[in-house]
């Protein structure tokens, strides 16, 4: 009997990637908490800019736009984990399921995109600092997040309209919530090709938002080992908040893509570690970085709390 022929009528799938998880409940409600404070932060970080005028500034809104990009990069998947782990409900609707390949990849690449242009806003406010409200104006900000979201959109719908014309011939997903690679792994097509014309489109994106990120910071530091002794310090400190989010981000996405496709072997279970690694640490790191080191948004919270302390 050919695949074809063994093809079925899905309407739900079955995640089984938690199946050997030992204490499930353990590591659910681990992912529970930092989804939680992910959430938590970075709402924060976008009621606060948006209520300030005063941080309705180019680097803010980037600031702003990450916020809404971890959002939806955690909530594309952390809850499907959450259900599965904590009330052992392991089921998800075909219609569900494409919505949340769909969100979890526009949420992966739109974390590219924020993080390279972030890393061009810190260039052109160290390499022209007299120029830079001139060159980046927050309507050109908006207008290039729209492009970016657009762009991300773009990419990301080529997956499902990549699977959706595909015949199904099981129902069981071995990774731990929808994306892409677990869902072609249940259609009876030939999976290389597929899986080719991604890696094609992953690699290009995201070696070309690395490289840039790179070349920005090598830049930088041309500009920084231009600047006095006094500069030099609050210059590597503005972006040290940047680095720490890139490398949280792009280390284990590294691991996953680019290592599997050299040859290297990973455990399911190795796996599912790194991909959720790469979905909560950058998220639950990005808000509290930013705001420990955002001056402005750092001095509002003490505000806020100092003023509920005088209240009491």
């Amino acid at each position: 009997m050919s695949l074809q022929n063994a093809s079925i009528q899905v309407t739900e799938f079955i995640i089984n990637g938690f199946d050997k998880t030992e204490k499930p409940l353990v590591v659910g409600v681990v992912i529970l908490i930092t989804y939680i404070l992910a959430l938590f932060g970075n709402m924060i970080n976008i009621v606060f800019i948006i209520n300030d005028k005063r941080l309705h500034k180019p680097m803010y809104l980037l600031i702003c736009n990450l916020a809404v990009v971890d959002i939806l990069y955690t909530s594309s998947a952390c809850p499907t984990m959450i259900r599965v782990l904590v009330a052992r409900v392991n089921t998800i609707s075909y219609l569900h399921c494409y919505i949340e390949m769909f969100a979890f990849h526009l949420g992966g690449i739109m974390e590219m995109f924020a993080l390279a242009v972030m890393a061009f806003d810190r260039l052109i406010a160290i390499g022209c600092p007299f120029k830079y409200h001139i060159y980046l104006t927050n309507v050109r900000i908006v207008a290039l997040t729209h492009f970016l979201w657009l762009a991300a959109g773009a990419f990301a719908s080529f997956l499902p309209a990549t699977l959706l014309p595909l015949t199904h011939c099981r129902s069981k997903l071995k990774y731990t919530f929808c994306e892409y690679a677990a869902l072609m792994r249940t259609t009876c097509v030939d999976l290389n090709p597929y899986f080719n014309q991604v890696t094609i489109i992953v690699f290009s994106l995201l070696f070309s938002s690395f490289s840039f990120i790179c070349l920005s910071y090598i830049l930088i530091i041309f500009f920084v080992k231009l600047s006095t002794d006094s500069n030099k310090k609050k210059l590597g400190s503005t972006c040290v908040t940047h680095l720490v989010v890139v490398t949280c981000y792009y280390c284990p996405v590294f691991i996953l893509v680019v290592l599997t496709r050299l040859g290297v072997v990973l455990t399911l279970e190795v796996r599912h570690g790194l991909t959720i690694g790469a979905i909560l640490g950058p998220s639950l790191v990005n808000p509290f970085v930013y705001c420990l080191r955002t001056k402005e948004i750092r001095c509002k919270i003490f505000r806020i709390f100092k003023n509920s302390y005088n209240s009491q």
